[in-house]
């Protein structure tokens, strides 16, 4: 008998939208991203940029 996976906690979602890029630009990584439950928000303008704000968000989350 398989086991369901677990449910995924709301307290580490969080929202990611990338700004829109005319047709034929290079790909960037310009956009603003939110914590779900928090509300803390930031724009970023990198990959590395969006992923120190998720790390950061997440360092300050109980885990259950």
């Amino acid at each position: 008998m398989s086991q369901l996976p677990l449910p995924l906690p709301t307290n580490r979602a969080f929202v990611v939208q990338f700004r829109a890029q005319p047709p034929g630009a290079p790909l960037s990584w310009e956009g603003r991203v939110e914590h779900v439950v928090s509300g803390q928000m930031t724009h970023f303008h990198s990959p590395e940029e969006l992923l120190a704000f998720i790390c950061r968000v997440l360092a300050g989350v109980s885990t259950p």
